[in-house]
């Protein structure tokens, strides 16, 4: 078993804005996208933590918002 805390991670990010981290160099799963932050597995991890502040996805989030304009 690898120890993936020296691994090169990625950060992506779909189009409902979730974020993951996906080993650096791996072709990626459809529907995902390079965020821009790669590093250790904690490293991306923690910068996911830091901007990733809504869990909702975004189609939810924009629903709730044209609702409550209503």
């Amino acid at each position: 078993m690898s120890d993936v805390s020296n691994e090169a991670f990625a950060v992506v990010v779909n189009d409902e804005e979730q974020y993951s981290i996906w080993p650096h160099g791996l072709d990626l799963p459809a529907g995902w996208r390079p965020e821009g932050r790669r590093g250790t597995r904690e490293e991306c991890l923690s910068h996911i933590e830091s901007v990733w502040t809504d869990m909702r996805p975004r189609s939810v989030r924009d629903f709730q918002r044209s609702a409550a304009s209503r």
